[in-house]
C-alpha cells in the first residue's frame, strides 16, 4: 500500500497495483540486501555480498547506500519493517555519514562501512565522485521528504540530512567554467581524470541537483553545454524497430536509463531535447528485442553493468558478451512490467532455481556458457527496489519529484513536468 504522510506524521494510505506473490517475494528478499546485509553497526551499506547473504569485505558504497535510503523508505511502506525501525536506521547512516571525509561537498566513491574512512577506488581517485554523491543524495532528499512528522526524532533526521544536501558544492565543480560537471576531484591529483559528465547517461539527476542546490548552484547554460553537450546527445536512430532519443547506438547499458529515474520521474516530463518516458521506454524495448532475438524461447533480457565471467564490465547490445543481469529487467518495471515478471519467473527456473541467492536474485549470469555470479552488488539491487515500488506505489517518484531542490532543479534548466504535484 501506498503511504502519503501529512505534516503530523500521519499515513493516508491508497490502493497500490498489485504484483504476483512471487514477484513480491524478490521485492521482498532484494530489501533485504539492504535491511540485514549493510553494516551492523554503522547501517552503511556493504557495496558486495556473496550469493548466501555473507559478507566480502567491509567497503561501503556510496551510491549504494544511497539505494539503500530508498530500499528503507520501502520496506516500511511495504510493512516488512516498522516506521520507527526505518527512522532508527536511516537516522544511524547519516550520522555515519557526516563522519566520513567530504571534498567540496562530495563524497568519495567508496568508504570503511565500520569507520567511514575514505577507500580508494583506485590508484588516483581517492577524492570526491560528484556522480556516487548525487546518487547518494537522490536517496537521502527521498529519506528526508519521508520523515515529515514533528516528533523531535524526525525533526533531527531531516535537520541532520538537509545539511548533507545542502554542503555539495556544484558550482566549485564545474571549475569555474560555462562547461560541465567534472566527476572527480582529488586534493592530491587534482582534476587528473578529466572526466566530464556529459550525456547521456545515468547522471541527469546530478544536473537537476546542481541546478537547485541552495548553495551552490549552477546555471542552465552548465547543462546544455555540458550535459546535453549542444543538443549532440541527441540520437534519433531507430534500432530493433525502435527510435531512440537519445544516447549511444542501442542506448548501451539499462542501469543510464535507470539510476536517475528512482526519484525522477519520467512521466510527463520533459525539455528540448526529449520526452524522458519516450526514452526510458525506447532503451528498455531495444534492449529487451535485442535479448530476446538472441536468446529465441527464453525470457532472458537485460543487459547493463554488472559482474561477468571477467569481472565487472559493461553489457549492452553494442558490447555483447553473453551476460544477463537480473537487475536489468526488474529495475525496467515501471516500464515493462508484463515481460519483467516473465523475465523474473524465466530466471527463477534457470538450472532448477540456481540463479536465487540469500537476497533475491543474485547478479548475473551467462546463460550461453553456463556461468553463474556468486554474488550481490548494491548498485544493482537497489534499482530493483526502488523500481519496483516505484510501479506498486510511485512514492519515491512523488517524494523526489516534490523536494524543493528538485522543482528548483527542473524549473531552472527548463524541464516541464505535466504530472508533477503542486
Amino acid at each position: 500500500m501506498d503511504t502519503r504522510v501529512t505534516a503530523f506524521g500521519q499515513s493516508i494510505r491508497s490502493p497500490d497495483k498489485a504484483v504476483p506473490d512471487d514477484v513480491d517475494d524478490i521485492h521482498h528478499r532484494t530489501f533485504e540486501y539492504f535491511w540485514l546485509g549493510s553494516h551492523p553497526v554503522s547501517g552503511l551499506v556493504r557495496d558486495r555480498l556473496r550469493a548466501d547473504g555473507t559478507p566480502i569485505n567491509e567497503i561501503a558504497s556510496i551510491s549504494g547506500t544511497g539505494f539503500g535510503f530508498l530500499a528503507i523508505i520501502v520496506g516500511a511502506e511495504r510493512g516488512w519493517i516498522t516506521r520507527d525501525q526505518a527512522l532508527e536506521r536511516v537516522t544511524t547512516m547519516v550520522h555515519s555519514l557526516r563522519k566520513a571525509k567530504r571534498f567540496h561537498g562530495a563524497f568519495a566513491h567508496f568508504v570503511d562501512a565500520g569507520t567511514s574512512k575514505v577507500i580508494p577506488f583506485g590508484p588516483k581517485d581517492d577524492g570526491g565522485d560528484l556522480v556516487e554523491t548525487a546518487l547518494l543524495l537522490q536517496g537521502l532528499i527521498c529519506a528526508r521528504e519521508y520523515f515529515s512528522g514533528l516528533t523531535l526524532a524526525e525533526t533531527r533526521f531531516r535537520n541532520l540530512a538537509h545539511d548533507l544536501v545542502t554542503a555539495a558544492e556544484w558550482d566549485w565543480y564545474t571549475q569555474g567554467s560555462d562547461g560541465p560537471l567534472w566527476w572527480h576531484w582529488s586534493p592530491k591529483y587534482r582534476w587528473c581524470f578529466d572526466i566530464a559528465i556529459s550525456g547521456w547517461n545515468e547522471a541527469l539527476v546530478c544536473y537537476i541537483l546542481a541546478a537547485g542546490s541552495q548553495n551552490h548552484s549552477i546555471n542552465a547554460i552548465n547543462y546544455h553545454q555540458g550535459w546535453a553537450r549542444s543538443g549532440a546527445m541527441v540520437n534519433g536512430n531507430s534500432y530493433m524497430g525502435t527510435v531512440l532519443p537519445l544516447g549511444e547506438p542501442f542506448g548501451g547499458p539499462l542501469f543510464l536509463s535507470q539510476y536517475s529515474f528512482c526519484g525522477l520521474d519520467p512521466r510527463g516530463l520533459s525539455d528540448r531535447y526529449c520526452h524522458y518516458q519516450e526514452q526510458v521506454e525506447a532503451h528498455t524495448r531495444i534492449n529487451h528485442d535485442y535479448c530476446l532475438s538472441k536468446f529465441s524461447g527464453q525470457d532472458f533480457w537485460g543487459m547493463t553493468a554488472s559482474d561477468g565471467p571477467n569481472g565487472y564490465r559493461v553489457h549492452s547490445p553494442s558490447n555483447d558478451d553473453g551476460v544477463i543481469a537480473p537487475t536489468a529487467a526488474l529495475s525496467a518495471f515501471p516500464v515493462m512490467p508484463d515481460e519483467a515478471i516473465r523475465a523474473i519467473r524465466a530466471f527463477a527456473c534457470y538450472q532448477d532455481g540456481k540463479l536465487i541467492g540469500r537476497y533475491g536474485f543474485v547478479d548475473a549470469f551467462a546463460p550461453g556458457s553456463n556461468w553463474i555470479a556468486d554474488t550481490h552488488l548494491a548498485i544493482d539491487q537497489g534499482p530493483i527496489v526502488a523500481m519496483m515500488e516505484n510501479y506498486r506505489s510511485g512514492i519515491l517518484w512523488r517524494l523526489f519529484m516534490n523536494a524543493p531542490e528538485v522543482r528548483r532543479g527542473l524549473d531552472n534548466l527548463g524541464f516541464r513536468h505535466e504530472s508533477r504535484e503542486n
